[in-house]
């Protein structure tokens, strides 16, 4: 049975054409992130016009992290793919920088923040310290990486993307002032933060913090007795309250910190990764980026009041 009717032929290729139009439009694209908190970002821009995967979940250290069969396939399978950049990603990062130089669309979402910025470790490794989400206000300025490539992939949704961007944007900076005002209830004499890595200095940086890790900039590194015997004598000194243990960070070393110095442990905090989605904890969703960073705080000042 004919169902076209009465249109003529060249009616019906138009219309057959259109659909096709509307139809690619609308298919997500396809973009794979490393981890969470890049992810979550992504996500939040690309909004209905994307399906994001994530290669990193919830405990995964990406200092150590090394891909996998199944990584590099949904790699391969990507229409976009962004990471932090920074080498948070370790080894991986020259991996990611080849295909983007072979033209795929790869993007470190920190490569639009001055140098001049980003804060030296002090290892000796050459790279800045790649945690720039502890700083809400510093990370809100990765979006316009994640817009402009996007929209270069993706042009018809240019402006889509653009006004997702600066809802994001918007989102991003009433965290950070929650979060001034949350650390405003700990007095700053009290603001002494000891952790599993250094991992937390854009956060000491911005909230005025000063930021104790046991261990370096990445996990890579391990804590020898001497720098143990040092941080002992640093809580005591300094009357800390309480250390922290972090999620993808093993807790036994920290543990041992806190029972030499009689100490005790405030909770755990998510640091290079984030919670489960859907895993609530004082009342926050760990498995994004805002639950985490509203939890993490929340946790700290409480702990150290």
């Amino acid at each position: 049975m004919n169902w076209n009717f009465g249109l003529p032929r060249r009616g019906l290729l138009l219309l057959t054409l259109g659909s096709a139009l509307i139809s690619q439009a609308q298919t997500p694209l396809q973009v794979v992130a490393t981890t969470g908190m890049v992810g979550d970002m992504v996500a939040r821009v690309a909004g209905e016009r994307a399906e994001v995967d994530y290669l990193m979940g919830p405990g995964v250290d990406p200092h150590l992290y090394k891909a996998t069969a199944s990584d590099v396939r949904k790699l391969q399978r990507a229409d976009v793919i962004f990471y932090n950049g920074l080498f948070l990603e370790g080894k991986m990062q020259s991996i990611l920088e080849r295909m983007a130089r072979s033209g795929r669309a790869v993007a470190a979402i920190t490569e639009g923040i001055d140098h001049d910025r980003l804060l030296d470790p002090g290892d000796g490794s050459g790279h800045p310290d790649p945690h720039l989400w502890f700083d809400t206000a510093m990370w809100s300025e990765c979006i316009p990486v994640v817009v402009e490539t996007l929209s270069r992939v993706q042009p018809e949704s240019a402006e889509y993307f653009a006004a997702q961007g600066e809802m994001v944007r918007q989102e991003m900076a009433s965290l950070h002032q929650w979060a001034v005002a949350k650390i405003s209830e700990l007095p700053k004499d009290q603001r002494v933060l000891v952790t599993s890595h250094d991992a937390y200095g854009y956060f000491g940086e911005a909230y005025g913090f000063t930021v104790v890790g046991l261990q370096g900039i990445s996990t890579v590194s391990e804590a020898a007795l001497a720098d143990m015997a040092q941080l002992v004598d640093f809580i005591r000194e300094r009357q800390v309250k309480a250390i922290f243990v972090e999620s993808s960070v093993p807790h036994a070393t920290i543990e041992r910190i806190a029972t030499d110095a009689q100490v005790e442990i405030g909770g755990e905090l998510f640091s290079d990764a984030m919670g489960t989605p859907g895993q609530m904890e004082n009342g926050y969703d760990l498995g994004t980026y805002d639950g985490m960073v509203r939890h993490n705080i929340t946790t700290i000042v409480e702990a150290l009041k």
